[in-house]
């Protein structure tokens, strides 16, 4: 299983402002009552976990997710620290990691994230 593929595709997903090629991007990376957690949301299925990704793109405009270092992974479970910062930006705004679970096909069945650091205010 390629969860460093996987993880990448998660990550496209919460830069991908499209609609219609974000919603690609959900439905064939994520099960189908894929589920996603962090400590302001929590999510279940395609829909719901779309329309997260719509808002956080909203309060966040112009800013984009990547990869803090590599992923860690072992049989269908990934960790990986990212950030969302300014496109050039070497100084994230908002840094976060996640546990990523597969499923038996390789699609995303479920994320915890937690976020390690926040804009106050």
């Amino acid at each position: 299983m390629d969860l460093q593929n996987l993880t990448e595709r998660y990550v496209a997903a919460w830069n991908e402002t499209d609609p219609t090629a974000r919603r690609k991007l959900v439905e064939d990376a994520w099960a189908t009552d894929g589920t996603y957690t962090d400590p302001l949301v929590a999510t279940r299925g395609h829909d719901e976990f779309d329309a997260t990704l719509a808002a956080v793109q909203s309060q966040f405009p112009g800013l984009t997710f990547r990869l803090a270092g590599p992923v860690d992974a072992h049989h269908n479970v990934a960790r990986f620290t990212w950030h969302l910062a300014p496109k050039n930006a070497d100084e994230p705004l908002v840094i976060g990691f996640d546990v990523l679970t597969a499923t038996e096909d390789g699609r995303v069945a479920s994320v915890v994230g937690f976020l390690d650091r926040v804009p106050q205010g």
